[in-house]
């Protein structure tokens, strides 16, 4: 069902996110150093059809290009994640000043287009070099981390709007270092309980250490959350999914906003782990508590969660395989709202892949169409009832390299052809600039870009 989508705040921003491995491409240009997803992709069978992020959109080179395309949105704002091993090659120490520099030149070129830069530390591209001595199963990260964001708030603090310091941590624990279908690749779940936690201790030292600089920008974080519903009333589904949701959502919630860990994950992990369960310092836990000016919420999906295996039918999914599921970026908001109290959220991310064509010079998305105006519609009824949600980032402004799934799913609003690079609106993004255009009062169609489309 197609809603009609009341009015938006005034001062709301609307945007697009990327990260760093899947557009900019220049893997081994200017001084960068590997990262896990170049090390990953070497792996045989770990990356469809065996592809990799060393050109992608080549965003390296055609940023200044990618940033009219932006702004030609109607857009106000653009989330971006930093390159780690672009700017610190080994993870610390000697600075890559070439690196550094291009993320200099896009927030000046943001400002330049009216475009609020929102900057993500940690998008999942750890240097290879850290990893070499444990990744996020090392406790010496927790310094390594917050170094890196003094580096990058001592270059570009003056010009930032927002600071995020993790994009989806469960994914980077859990897919990384438990299921090892994301770099780099381990499959132990002790190591992964691990990583989970150094990453909640970095979060913390790194926002006190940004305070501590006086940063001018917000400070936040970004997290991945569900909703999470049982397949039927019966005891044993209600407990898988109370289970689910302690280890996918409030593991991650609860260190930043309580300094706890869910007593009922833990437990959980305790008892399945036994004497492999790492020791953590839960007095240490504490600093992940620091006070957030905003909670970046990714939204894709919910779980409804089944003991026999049942799974839901009749639903339209994604190309994923993901169920649509527009009302649930109203329940996360009104819950979240109730139970992690902020004083502004972001959406951050929300999207879809479709099995996109271009044809003709065109791309008639109508199913993401449909998806955004439905997401929005139910944003907008969160809003209406109290929840301050300051901002929605599309994901993503291009097609990009999607992980273990290579280039086989298109998330963009923008078609790109790999070959060519040429980029092409897809319907989805002419309807995402009229919608925008309309809602901050900019009358007329946003010229194109000269030889962008």
């Amino acid at each position: 069902m197609t809603h009609k989508i009341p009015t938006f705040p005034a001062d709301f921003t609307w945007g697009v996110a990327t990260s760093a491995y899947q557009i900019e491409g220049a893997a081994f240009e200017d001084g960068r150093g590997p990262s896990i997803w170049d090390a990953y992709a070497l792996m045989p069978g770990k990356i469809l059809n065996g592809e990799n992020g060393t050109t992608s959109c080549d965003h390296y080179h055609l940023w200044q290009q990618d940033l009219d395309l932006i702004q030609n949105l109607n857009l106000n704002a653009y989330r971006f994640s930093v390159s780690w091993p672009r700017v610190l090659p080994e993870g610390m120490g000697q600075i890559n000043e070439k690196g550094l520099d291009f993320y200099d030149r896009l927030i000046d070129g943001l400002l330049e287009r009216g475009l609020d830069p929102h900057l993500t530390l940690y998008h999942w591209d750890l240097p290879q070099a850290l990893q070499n001595r444990g990744g996020w199963a090392n406790p010496d990260i927790v310094q390594w981390f917050t170094d890196y964001a003094l580096t990058l708030h001592r270059k570009l603090g003056d010009r930032v709007k927002s600071w995020c310091t993790f994009n989806e941590p469960w994914c980077t624990a859990e897919l990384g270092y438990h299921i090892g279908r994301h770099a780099p690749g381990i499959q132990d779940l002790p190591t992964a309980v691990l990583a989970s936690y150094h990453i909640q201790l970095a979060h913390g030292q790194a926002v006190l250490a940004l305070r501590g600089e006086n940063v001018r920008g917000e400070v936040g974080t970004v997290l991945n959350l569900y909703p999470v519903d049982p397949a039927t009333g019966s005891p044993e589904d209600q407990e898988a999914a109370l289970l689910l949701d302690a280890k996918i959502n409030c593991w991650y919630l609860d260190p930043v906003f309580r300094g706890t860990f869910p007593e009922r994950a833990l437990q959980h992990y305790q008892n399945q782990l036994g004497a492999k369960m790492p020791d953590l310092d839960l007095e240490a836990l504490k600093v992940a508590a620091q006070p957030l000016d905003f909670l970046g919420v990714n939204y894709y999906y919910r779980y409804w969660v089944s003991t026999e295996g049942k799974t839901l039918q009749n639903v339209e999914r994604t190309d994923m395989g993901w169920e649509i599921y527009p009302e649930g970026i109203y329940r996360l908001m009104k819950d979240l709202h109730r139970e992690y109290p902020v004083p502004k959220y972001y959406i951050t991310e929300n999207g879809a892949a479709f099995k996109d064509e271009l044809v003709n010079g065109q791309v008639h998305d109508a199913e993401r169409v449909r998806f955004l105006q439905d997401h929005l519609h139910h944003l907008q009824r969160a809003i209406a009832e109290g929840v301050p949600v300051s901002g929605y980032f599309e994901w993503s402004l291009l097609d990009n390299f999607e992980w273990a799934f290579g280039y086989a799913k298109r998330f963009g609003i923008v078609h790109v052809d790999y070959d060519t690079q040429q980029r092409t609106l897809k319907d989805s993004a002419k309807w995402y600039r009229d919608f925008v255009g309309e809602q901050r009062g900019i009358l007329q169609k946003a010229p194109q870009a000269k030889g962008i489309f």
